[in-house]
């Protein structure tokens, strides 16, 4: 196995045993570097077992067919992650492979299980190699981990795994200053325990010279001169702002900030059980992500989101609540004023012009081009590729379009499987497509070939996002395009990230050229700080979990505010999923024709029916099918949540002030009599 001069330079200390991060830009072999390490780690422990940790799925095979594929011939090497059924017997697994490629959130289920067949323990490892190591920090999966790594090494344990860390960017962690900057690199060296951060020195010169670094440019436009549709839009939520008697906002229609505020409101009438304000902030919301789309792609997009909202509503609910039905009407009355305006090419969204003619240029001047367009949200990937595929100017081009978007589950759009984005990977690699548009998901990692061009569409995120979107751009000649609005917050916050950047990488230096002494007693100090800090967060939050009793918690329908439930009704499943066990809750829902489709495996259940409230139709969640038995599973956002100390709604499970047994099928089978037991 070849490797070039940089790369033994930054793996030289890991080949003796030591824990490193290795900081080399995208495009230089870390992850080669990496599977050279592990290649000599195997050869020379009798009983190495190493584990390669990512954090996207994709990540997970494309490592097995690549960097690592050259072990295959002298060690048993496997990869598993969510989609793979081989998690369900983790332990052996582990047992019987040298290196195992895997989903962070993979071993970290292992290690928490209680299952023989699953659960593993951090010194069955010898080496952890951690992709995409900056995300080591904060609630992350990667620093879970670490955080149960670092609880053994107080604790004196010596036969704790080696760790390397790849980091193409660490960030600045929202510093400002270059000593913040500073303590945000050394925790994370604390955090994986790092004994180096390992660049190329000796070699800089040569990095700097054959690495290829796109040119940047700024393709601004100005504002709509006219937005008739987008008037009209802010006209409609005046008239409910009047019906609903709350202040007029429409000076912040159409913003995040604004977008805040009513998830505000709409959380505030589900606690009252006003129900008149949280469908009216329910809908206002609506329109606000119709004002957002406006601002991002086209007229038509925009319209077809509320349209759609509209029709499930009709299809889900009963309508018989006045707001309700005022909501519907003053819809209908203007759709067809809307549709017209959508429709009206004269006050199209001048970035797509700008899109156009950026895209032109780069194909019109090699045909061969490829480029991947960065949007913030998957509908935005989808309505602009359906965008490319409706223009004549850009498929005479030869443009052919695909969407890569994630594999997590989304309420918006349709999430992509395992097997599509490697499908969408694979003919991008080949051709037969030669533009994506793609939400993050693209940025790290992705065995995505050289482009020619990278445009960040009206996006707005930290310097690390940014670093890893250009490093997409590796061909030659490459260009980078920053596309928004002239003097727009997009434009601000790139021009930062650019200043953010090189304050990195002076935070970095700074940190490697500590004298040792210092750097040791200040990574024993973050990390006693680390541990402590997280066990009194796991106390608080046993704590918060003991403060109702089960049963003097009493559950209702967020959009009816119907009671339909206590907390004693419900178990959780593997730890993770929330079931109602109580036979009579059947009574409260209904249940919808179709199947949910999820696209992974579960150990003991599948997705069955999705369910809703038989009174108003509100989504609940929906049926999973357990050994064969149907059992309601609730999202706990579709509900309210009453306690002693007054009405709460909750975004995760987690936060709720009650204990939740788990799940006993047994049990259950037992007391529920009515159960043909002998079928199942």
């Amino acid at each position: 196995m070849d490797l070039r001069d940089y790369q033994w330079e930054v793996i030289e200390p890991a080949l003796e045993g030591k824990n490193i991060i290795i900081w080399l830009p995208t495009g230089t072999g870390k992850t080669r570097a990496a599977a050279y390490v592990c290649k000599r780690h195997l050869e020379s422990q009798d009983k190495g077992k190493v584990a390669v940790l990512v954090n996207t799925v994709p990540l997970v095979d494309q490592h097995l067919k690549n960097e690592f594929s050259f072990l295959q011939n002298r060690f048993k090497i496997t990869s598993i992650s969510g989609d793979s059924s081989q998690k369900v017997f983790f332990s052996d697994v582990v047992k019987i492979n040298d290196l195992i490629i895997c989903t962070a959130q993979i071993l970290q289920n292992a290690l928490q299980s209680q299952e023989e067949e699953v659960h593993v323990e951090l010194t069955d490892f010898s080496l952890l190699v951690i992709d995409e190591c900056h995300h080591t920090h904060k609630e992350s999966t990667y620093n879970k981990i670490m955080g149960n790594y670092l609880e053994r090494k107080m604790k004196g344990q010596q036969n704790l795994p080696q760790i390397v860390g790849l980091t193409a960017s660490l960030g600045t962690g929202g510093a400002r200053s270059l000593e913040e900057a500073q303590e945000h690199i050394l925790q994370i060296c604390a955090n994986l325990d790092a004994a180096k951060i390992m660049s190329s020195d000796k070699y800089k010169f040569y990095l700097n010279t054959h690495v290829p670094r796109p040119k940047k440019q700024y393709d601004v436009t100005e504002e709509r001169t006219l937005d008739p549709f987008g008037g009209k839009i802010k006209e409609i939520m005046s008239q409910i702002h009047t019906y609903l008697d709350v202040p007029d906002l429409s000076t912040d229609f159409g913003s995040q900030i604004y977008e805040q505020r009513i998830m505000e409101l709409q959380k505030e009438g589900a606690e009252r059980f006003c129900r008149k304000t949280r469908t009216c902030a329910l809908h206002l919301r609506k329109y606000n992500d119709a004002l957002l789309i406006n601002d991002t792609v086209r007229m038509t997009d925009a319209f077809k989101t509320l349209d759609e909202f509209y029709l499930l509503e009709r299809a889900m609910k009963e309508l018989q609540d006045p707001t309700e039905q005022y909501l519907v009407q003053i819809f209908d009355r203007n759709r067809e004023h809307l549709l017209a305006l959508a429709r009206d090419s004269r006050y199209e969204n001048p970035k797509l012009d700008k899109l156009q003619q950026v895209l032109q240029d780069q194909f019109q001047a090699d045909t061969k081009s490829r480029g991947i367009v960065f949007v913030r949200t998957r509908q935005g990937a989808h309505s602009l590729c359906q965008w490319v595929q409706d223009n004549v100017h850009l498929q005479q081009q030869g443009l052919k379009a695909a969407v890569l978007t994630g594999a997590g589950y989304s309420n918006q759009t349709k999430h992509m499987t395992q097997q599509e984005q490697q499908d969408v990977i694979r003919i991008f690699r080949v051709g037969a497509s030669n533009l994506l548009f793609s939400t993050s998901v693209a940025e790290e990692g992705l065995d995505i070939p050289e482009c020619n061009i990278v445009v960040r569409y009206g996006l707005m995120t930290n310097e690390i996002a940014m670093v890893q979107a250009r490093g997409r751009a590796r061909a030659p000649n490459s260009i980078c395009s920053v596309l928004a609005k002239a003097n727009s917050k997009e434009v601000s916050r790139e021009l930062l990230n650019e200043k953010l950047e090189v304050l990195m990488e002076r935070a970095i230096e700074r940190v490697q050229q500590m004298p040792l002494w210092e750097y040791s007693q200040t990574m024993v100090k973050l990390q006693r700080e680390a541990v402590f800090g997280r066990k009194l967060r796991d106390v608080e939050r046993e704590k918060q979990r003991q403060l109702h009793d089960p049963d003097s918690v009493r559950l209702y329908c967020i959009n009816c505010s119907e009671a339909v439930c206590h907390g004693s009704d419900l178990r959780t499943v593997e730890k993770t999923h929330h079931i109602n066990i109580n036979p009579n809750f059947s009574l409260y829902y209904r249940k919808s024709l179709d199947h949910v489709e999820i696209p992974r495996t579960f150990k003991d259940w599948k997705p069955g029916s999705s369910i809703s409230c038989g009174k108003c139709g509100q989504a609940w969640g929906m049926e999973m099918i357990y050994r064969r038995v149907p059992l309601p599973m609730l999202a706990v956002r579709n509900f309210v949540m009453e306690s002693p100390d007054g009405r709460r709604t909750y975004k995760q499970w987690s936060k709720v002030t009650f204990a939740i047994e788990e799940f006993d099928f047994v049990q259950y089978c037992e007391t529920n009599p009515e159960l043909n037991v002998d079928s199942l």
